[in-house]
Formats: structure tokens, C-alpha cells, sequence
């Protein structure tokens, strides 16, 4: 299911990028190389390209604003490479602004292999429309709306909402199961299309949710921490 598709890897470290390359090579992964952010938004705006691994310490570049251009202009899924101690805080920020999944360096191709797989069938199986057979085709809560055929979130006062695939599938998600606490721990078996949502970034897609559905993220109602036990969408849900 994840084969012959396309990763763009955007590292300023020309050895890096060939490992990365013939690595995924043997995979039955294309790679398409770029050093820095001109690179990589020539090869975005042509098309074709299935996932992004971003290394957050480009030379002479900021990898979060180029992260946060990316995530403006395209919900393409990301993966950021980052180092284990310093850049603790990109790492965070660039899941808050958007990333699926983060790699520490030095890794093993083995493991990002694994992370892409991982992030290509969530981004696979977020993509399928309903089947015809789905009757709940549209979530009503708190004054919302959300169209799952055409993936679209209407604020209460009727303008569209963008949602990342990621706020996408874990939105639906909650509307699944409303009113039920929901651990990081535990797969949700009641749907699957997000049948591994709960990973470490899930926390950061939180809180990108809650900036745009609740009237004050900071003191939210609408999905609320359960201390020690996970999240719970508090209010009622119609699905139609």
C-alpha cells in the first residue's frame, strides 16, 4: 500500500540525503533530493510528491518557518528530523504547526522506513471517502459542522474551517465517540480510520484542535483532558 510512492527529503547534509535515498530505494520508495527551501518548494509546487521528511536545522534556513509555509500551502504529510537535546522545542512546535512525526538524529533508515509506512497508511486511509453503505456522512456538534465526503468543517457562523489530515482523522475520531474517554494508549477500535491515531503527536494535533474549535483553548469544553486517563469531546454529537 506504500510502495512506489514519493518522498521529498529536504537536508542541507548531501551524505545524509544519499543514505536516505538509497535506502528507501530498495524499498520501492522514490526520492526526490532537495538541500534547502527554494529546492524544496520548486519540487512541491510540481507535484507528485506523497510525503516530506523536513530536517529542522537547515544551514542559514529557520526548518519552522519553512515548516509552517509548507503546512500553508499544502497538507502533504511531514515527517521533521531533529537533534535529541536542543531541539526539543522545534520538535514540539513543528508537530504543533503541523508535522504527523518526528525522527531524532542519528537514527537508523530501519526506523524512519518504519515512520514513513506508518504516516503514508494514515494519510492513505484518512483519504478514503465513505463508503457507500456509510450513512453518517455529516457530524453536528456545538453549532459545528463536518462533511466527511467533502472534508469540510463549517464554523457556527458558516465560514469554512482548513483541517490537516492529521486535525481531519482525529476530529472524527472524537465525533465517533462522543462523551468517551479516549487514552493515547489504546487503539480506537471504533473506527478505522484512524486505527493508530493515539502516536506522540497526538497531543500536538490537540491542541492545533482546540485553537480552532474552542472559543478559549486555553480553558477548553469542547475537548477536554481527563488527568491520567486521556481526552474526552464533551459535547453532543448528530451524525447524519
Amino acid at each position: 500500500m506504500t510502495t512506489d510512492r514519493t518522498i521529498l527529503v529536504v537536508d542541507d547534509d548531501p551524505a545524509m540525503r544519499s543514505l536516505v535515498e538509497e535506502y528507501l530505494a530498495t524499498h520501492d520508495l522514490r526520492v526526490r533530493p532537495a538541500a534547502n527551501g527554494q529546492e524544496m518548494s520548486r519540487i512541491l509546487a510540481e507535484g507528485g510528491v506523497d510525503l516530506v521528511i523536513l530536517d529542522m536545522r537547515l544551514g542559514g534556513e529557520d526548518g519552522l518557518s519553512l515548516m509552517r509555509d509548507l503546512r500553508r500551502r499544502s497538507e502533504v504529510p511531514v515527517i521533521v528530523l531533529s537533534g535529541v537535546r536542543r531541539e526539543e522545542v522545534d520538535r514540539v512546535l513543528g508537530l504543533e504547526m503541523g508535522a504527523d512525526d518526528y525522527v531524532l538524529k542519528p537514527f537508523s533508515p530501519r526506523e524512519l522506513l518504519a515512520r514513513i509506512r506508518a504516516v503514508l497508511r494514515r494519510a492513505e486511509l484518512r483519504a478514503e471517502p465513505p463508503g457507500p453503505g456509510d450513512k453518517r456522512l455529516r457530524y453536528r456538534f456545538a453549532g459545528w459542522e463536518l462533511d466527511l465526503r467533502a472534508r469540510r468543517l463549517t464554523a457556527p457562523a458558516g465560514e469554512a474551517v482548513a483541517l490537516t489530515p492529521g486535525e481531519f482523522g482525529l476530529l472524527v475520531a472524537f465525533l465517533r465517540a462522543p462523551r468517551v474517554v479516549l487514552s493515547r494508549e489504546q487503539p480506537l477500535a471504533a473506527t478505522r480510520v484512524h486505527e493508530d491515531v493515539f502516536d506522540r503527536s497526538v497531543d500536538a494535533q490537540i491542541l492545533r484542535l482546540r485553537r480552532k474549535l474552542e472559543a478559549d483553548p486555553s480553558q477548553p469544553s469542547l475537548i477536554r483532558t481527563e488527568r491520567g486517563a486521556g481526552y474526552v469531546f464533551t459535547a453532543p454529537v448528530q451524525a447524519h
